[in-house]
């Protein structure tokens, strides 16, 4: 372990529960604001650590994950802390061979082709498989995060696209050849992945997450239509089975402006925005649920005038009631940590009395 895990309240302190009223639609004294991938490649520490572990190696030690999501807590001031791992850290124990390789993503070597490759697949045992993940939660609960922990998941479909592309696609053919082409093969899938989400998503629950977000990253390259027969069942069965532990849900895609008005069919928490879609245009769609962005992550490398007069925007729209500020995407390398920092301060004096 670097350093020491330090990011706990002291015995006078008051937990920031900020984001889970936000979460709820309620009105906030400010808006909150985290960073998707807020651990990262654009944080000093996290590349030291990086120079001695991989991805997944670091995931497997819990006192080095507690203390590099506890990190941008201290560092940018953000109101909610995300668990670091990755959305394929379930497959392995399953029995799919993944590997994460730097500068790729996610590379499996033995691809899902047809309905016996599916069958073979194990169930997730999560505090008996990722005792790891569940052991660093507990860490940062019980050393008092003063800020709610944010569990996640990958959606049912990106999780899916690994597992048959065997890695990162930009067409998703023999995801969505299977799709149509085996339906069986396709749909049997979709019911072990919801029930492993299921699963892995209640252990984090349990341990202590107060938030969870869904990854549908990938969602976006179906249509309404495909999006509504192929994946709406598997993610209303996901975020009710979580709803049911009663913590607010999070759904996040990219490209998925036309998936919205399906998404909002879902009883979903709060919807993830990307920036193609502003606050307003969700609204006048009829969505209603507490929504989450939707900075463009690119803008993080303009000029502070530049970005300032768009979170400005954002949060105008946002009116500091059921909005959780975040970016379209996630933190990429290129981003100056003391940018984040800057930006939440920012964020949370604006949005003050509004």
């Amino acid at each position: 372990m670097l350093g020491g895990y330090i990011y706990k309240l002291e015995e006078n302190d008051v937990f920031n529960d900020t984001i889970l009223k936000a979460a709820r639609g309620e009105k906030t004294n400010h808006t909150p604001v985290w960073f998707m991938r807020q651990v990262g490649r654009s944080q000093p520490e996290y590349n030291k650590v990086k120079e001695k572990y991989s991805l997944l190696e670091i995931t497997r030690q819990p006192e080095l994950t507690a203390y590099l999501t506890g990190t941008p807590v201290e560092n940018y001031n953000v109101d909610a802390a995300v668990l670091y791992k990755d959305i394929v850290s379930p497959l392995a124990p399953m029995g799919i061979d993944v590997d994460i390789k730097p500068g790729v993503g996610p590379v499996i070597s033995n691809p899902i082709r047809d309905i016996k490759d599916v069958e073979k697949l194990g169930e997730l045992d999560p505090y008996k498989d990722l005792d790891y993940i569940y052991k660093t939660i507990k860490i940062l609960t019980e050393e008092k995060l003063q800020v709610p922990l944010i569990g996640f998941c990958g959606a049912p479909f990106t999780v899916a696209s690994y597992m048959i592309e065997g890695g990162p696609t930009k067409n998703y053919h023999k995801t969505k050849t299977m799709m149509y082409n085996q339906p069986e093969t396709w749909f049997k899938l979709m019911d072990k992945l919801t029930e492993m989400s299921i699963r892995y998503l209640g252990a984090q629950v349990d341990s202590g997450a107060k938030l969870i977000q869904i990854f549908d990253s990938w969602g976006g390259a179906l249509s309404k239509e495909d999006y509504a027969y192929y994946l709406s069942p598997s993610m209303d069965k996901i975020i009710r089975a979580v709803q049911e532990k009663g913590v607010p849900i999070i759904v996040f895609g990219i490209g998925a402006s036309h998936l919205i008005p399906e998404w909002n069919k879902l009883s979903m928490d709060v919807m993830g925005l990307d920036w193609r879609t502003s606050i307003n245009e969700a609204r006048e769609m009829g969505v209603k649920k507490a929504l989450q962005g939707n900075l463009d992550p690119a803008l993080l490398l303009a000029d502070w005038s530049v970005i300032e007069a768009r979170a400005k925007d954002i949060l105008d729209q946002g009116n500091n009631e059921g909005h959780i500020f975040n970016l379209g995407h996630g933190v990429f390398p290129e981003v100056e940590p003391d940018t984040l920092k800057r930006l939440t301060a920012f964020v949370h004096e604006y949005s003050k009395g509004k």
